[in-house]
């Protein structure tokens, strides 16, 4: 199948997830991940109507934003270290994988000395993995305000990647779990911050994810194929 013929199929199934859960479809947006894929792939994707693209390495993306000229909106999913933000100042709309504090300085600092303001998601390691990335679901409200403390970065929302399963319904429980504190610190009523995101579910599993309240679904080799 080709790239835009994946892409149909993917929309579709986002729609009758959201459309099962009672929710709008518009309210769900494909990221399409698309680390290690060439940039031609990237057009193909963008010529079919995808326009948000995830990236997890940094010089991978570095180079994708010079390369590509297309109007991308281009999101930073994996784990970001504080000495490669200055690369992407300015030039990404959402890093869903803050994790620690020193890491929101850096965003914030980078961004400053643009004059901008730099949208991210505080990400929670909500299955405790010591293989994962993430503050802690005990640490994430103190972290998200921390976060909001400081002037050139805003808190979206959260992200999180549950263990794998062969079987989506097991990641069931962990989506529930994001959302049940994303509600946890909304209700906290921090200035500034909100919980308007969830990035949650990926090819495996987004469609549970949806159903439990993902608007952000990363999903990569149900779109370009194994890597």
């Amino acid at each position: 199948m080709s790239i835009s013929l994946n892409l149909a199929d993917i929309r579709q199934r986002i729609r009758t997830a959201a459309e099962k859960a009672g929710r709008e479809p518009s309210s769900v947006r494909l990221v399409a991940v698309s680390k290690t894929r060439p940039a031609a792939d990237i057009v193909e994707a963008f010529q079919a109507g995808q326009t948000v693209f995830g990236e997890n390495y940094i010089q991978e993306l570095a180079a994708k934003l010079d390369q590509l000229q297309e109007a991308v909106e281009w999101h930073v999913i994996g784990n970001l270290q504080s000495n490669k933000v200055k690369y992407i100042a300015g030039r990404v709309a959402l890093i869903h994988s803050v994790d620690r504090l020193s890491l929101a300085e850096e965003i914030s600092r980078q961004w400053g000395k643009l004059g901008k303001i730099c949208d991210v998601l505080i990400q929670v390691n909500i299955s405790g993995e010591s293989s994962k990335s993430g503050t802690t679901e005990e640490g994430a409200l103190q972290l998200v305000r921390e976060c909001a403390q400081l002037p050139n970065i805003r808190v979206k929302g959260l992200m999180t990647m549950p263990p794998f399963f062969d079987d989506p319904e097991a990641a069931r429980p962990y989506f529930a779990e994001l959302f049940r504190l994303s509600r946890t610190i909304d209700a906290a009523g921090i200035p500034a911050v909100e919980m308007r995101e969830l990035s949650m579910g990926m090819s495996g599993d987004f469609e549970a994810a949806i159903q439990e309240g993902a608007t952000l679904v990363r999903v990569g080799t149900a779109i370009f194929g194994e890597r």
